[in-house]
C-alpha cells in the first residue's frame, strides 16, 4: 500500500512516538478488509512502539482503533486514509504515541473540561481538502479528553451507509447521532460551539483590549498582507478573522502565485497566518464583524462583533472577501448538503456514478465539470449566455469528454427533489423559451463570487454588486476606514492582487496615522 518514499516519510515521523500503543482492525474477507490489513502491517513494521491486533469486533468492517494500554478505543478509522487523510492518520499516530499538539494550552485546558460523553461520526472523502482539518481536530479532542469518541467513515467505503444517512457533502459531523455540523470547521471552532460559555468570555476579553493603530477586518490574504506591512512599521496592529485564510481555505490548487509554483489553499492560508503571527500582530480568530462606527470625538473607529464586543482603532481596513455565489432559485437552499454543493472536489466522490449538473461556464465551472466526468455517470454543464466563457483549452477538453452534455443559453429557474435530496433541475432554453427537465442526484454551483460586506450596507459606499467603493490608496467613503481586496471594486479577483491590495491599503492607513495632528 505505501510506497517506499511514504515509508521513509512516515518512518521518521514514528520515530517521535513515544508511548506505545496498539491497532486494533475489525476485518471481513472483502477486498477492501485485505487492502486495510496491508496498509496496517506497513505502518506497524517502521516502529516497534505499535502492535497490530486483528480480532476487533466493530460493525463496520473494515475500520481500525488506536489505543494505548488499559484505555478505552477513542479513535476509530471506517477508512484506508490515503489521499488528503494520509495527514490525519499521521497526527493521530504521534499523538495517541504522546507527541504534544501544537495547540495553546488554553485550548487544551478548554478541551480537557468538556462535559458530557460526546460521539463524534465524521463523514469525508479521500479526496476532500477540507475534511482533514475536521478529522484532525475531532481526533485531538478524543486523544485528550477521555469522554470524547472520533470516527471516521470514508463515504466512498461506506456508500450504503451514506445513503441511508442522506450524506450528500463532507465533511458533515454527527453528535451522539445528531447533526452537528457540515463544511469545514478547526479545531477552536469546534470548541467554542461546544463550550458553550466561551461567547462570553470572548466578550469580556476583546471587549478590555487597548485601542490598534490599525485593525484589520478578515483574515484572507488582504487581511494578512495587510497585517504583515502594518506590523512593519511597528504600530499596534489587530486582525480580526471569521477564519483564517478566507476563501483560500476552500481552493485546491493555487499555482498562480507568483515566485510560489504550486501549492493548496489550506497550506497557503497557514502560511499567511505564520508569516503575520511572526510580527506582534494580535490575531482574533473566529470572530464576526457586525457594525462599524465611524470616527467619534474620541478619533476612534469602533467595530462591533456579533459576540457584543467593540473594539476601537484609529484606522481600520475592511478585507471580508467574498463567497460562492447562489443561484438563487427554489430548491436551492432547501437542498443544500442534500445534493445541491458548491466544492466539485469535496462532493464528487459522494456522487459517484451518478447524474450531476454544473450551473456555470465560466473557468470553475468547466473544471469543475471536467473532473466530475472521471468520477460520476454523467455530467450536464448550463451556461447562461451564447457561449461558454472559460479558457479555450478547457473548452476543448470538456467538449472531448463523452459523459458531458453542455446547454448554453440555458437558465435554471428551479432545483426539484423528493425524501430529502434532488432528483432534477428545470431550466429555460432562452433560445426558445421552452421548460426543459434534467434527471439527476446532484448540482454544483459555480457562478462566481458574491462580496462580504451585509454588514456595512448604509455605513460607507458600495456599488450597486456590494463590492466596497475605494479609492487608488484604498481609502473608502469613511475618513480613516480603508478597504482590500476581492470585497472591494478593485478589478481582478486573484490572490496576487488581493495581497497587493492588503499591502496598499495598510500603507494608506499609515500614512493617514502619520497625517494626523498631533494633540495639544
Amino acid at each position: 500500500m505505501l510506497d517506499t518514499n511514504l515509508k521513509a516519510q512516515l518512518k521518521a515521523y514514528l520515530e517521535r512516538v513515544k508511548l506505545p500503543f496498539a491497532i486494533t482492525a475489525s476485518l471481513d474477507d472483502g477486498k477492501s478488509s485485505q487492502e486495510m490489513l496491508d496498509f496496517l502491517q506497513d505502518i506497524v513494521g517502521l516502529t516497534d512502539k505499535i502492535t497490530l491486533r486483528t480480532d476487533g469486533t466493530d460493525a463496520r468492517r473494515p475500520s481500525f482503533t488506536l489505543a494505548r494500554p488499559g484505555e478505552e478505543e477513542r479513535i476509530r478509522f471506517a477508512a484506508i486514509p490515503m489521499g488528503h487523510e494520509f495527514t490525519s492518520l499521521v497526527l493521530a499516530l504521534l499523538q495517541v504515541g504522546g507527541h504534544p499538539p501544537k495547540i495553546e494550552q488554553e485550548l487544551i485546558d478548554q478541551i480537557k473540561g468538556l462535559d458530557g460523553d460526546l460521539r463524534f461520526e465524521t463523514y469525508m472523502s479521500l479526496t476532500c481538502h477540507n475534511c482533514p482539518d475536521v478529522v484532525q481536530a475531532l481526533n485531538l479532542l478524543a486523544v485528550l479528553n477521555p469522554r470524547i469518541r472520533s470516527v471516521v467513515i470514508d463515504g466512498g467505503l461506506y456508500q450504503q451507509e451514506v445513503e441511508s444517512r442522506q450524506v450528500l457533502a463532507v465533511p458533515m459531523v454527527f453528535l451522539n447521532g445528531e447533526l452537528f455540523g457540515q463544511g469545514r470547521m478547526e479545531v477552536d471552532e469546534i470548541v467554542k460551539k461546544l463550550d458553550t460559555g466561551s461567547s462570553a468570555r470572548d466578550a469580556a476579553k476583546l471587549g478590555a483590549k487597548d485601542a490598534f493603530d490599525v485593525l484589520i477586518v478578515g483574515g484572507g490574504p488582504a487581511g494578512a498582507a495587510a497585517a504583515v506591512y502594518a506590523a512593519r512599521k511597528g504600530i499596534r496592529t489587530g486582525l480580526l478573522a471569521e477564519r483564517m485564510g478566507g476563501q483560500t481555505m476552500d481552493t485546491m490548487s493555487i499555482e498562480n502565485f507568483i515566485s510560489v509554483l504550486e501549492t493548496d489553499g489550506p497550506k497557503f492560508a497557514a502560511a499567511l497566518e505564520q508569516h503575520a503571527k511572526r510580527y506582534e500582530v494580535d490575531i482574533m480568530n473566529l470572530q464576526r464583524a457586525t457594525q462599524l462606527q465611524p470616527a467619534g470625538a474620541d478619533g476612534l473607529v469602533g467595530v462591533t462583533l456579533d459576540n457584543g464586543a467593540t473594539l476601537k482603532s484609529k484606522t481600520v481596513i475592511v478585507s471580508t472577501g467574498a463567497r460562492w455565489r447562489e443561484v438563487n432559485v427554489p430548491g436551492e437552499k432547501e437542498y443544500r448538503n442534500k445534493g445541491v454543493a458548491y466544492c466539485p472536489h469535496c462532493d464528487g466522490p459522494l456522487f459517484k456514478g451518478k447524474r450531476v449538473a454544473v450551473i456555470g461556464g465560466g473557468n470553475s465551472g468547466v473544471e469543475a465539470a471536467i473532473d466530475l466526468a472521471g468520477i460520476v455517470g454523467h455530467v450536464t454543464l448550463l451556461e447562461f449566455g451564447a457561449e461558454l466563457r472559460a479558457d479555450a483549452v478547457l473548452v476543448n477538453k470538456l467538449k472531448s469528454l463523452k459523459n458531458v452534455d453542455i446547454h448554453v443559453q440555458a437558465q435554471t429557474t428551479e432545483i426539484i427533489g423528493a425524501d430529502g435530496k434532488v432528483n432534477g433541475l428545470i431550466y429555460t432554453d432562452r433560445s426558445s423559451g421552452e421548460s426543459r427537465r434534467v434527471e439527476l442526484e446532484g448540482v454544483f454551483v459555480q457562478i462566481g463570487l458574491v462580496p462580504n460586506s451585509e454588514w456595512l450596507k448604509g455605513t460607507m459606499e458600495l456599488t450597486k454588486h456590494g463590492e466596497i467603493v475605494v479609492d487608488p490608496r484604498g481609502q473608502t467613503s469613511v475618513p480613516g476606514v480603508f478597504a482590500a481586496g476581492d470585497v472591494t471594486t478593485v478589478p481582478f479577483k486573484q490572490i496576487i492582487i488581493a495581497t497587493g491590495d492588503g499591502a496598499k491599503a495598510a500603507l494608506g492607513a499609515f500614512d493617514h496615522i502619520i497625517r494626523q495632528a498631533v494633540p495639544a
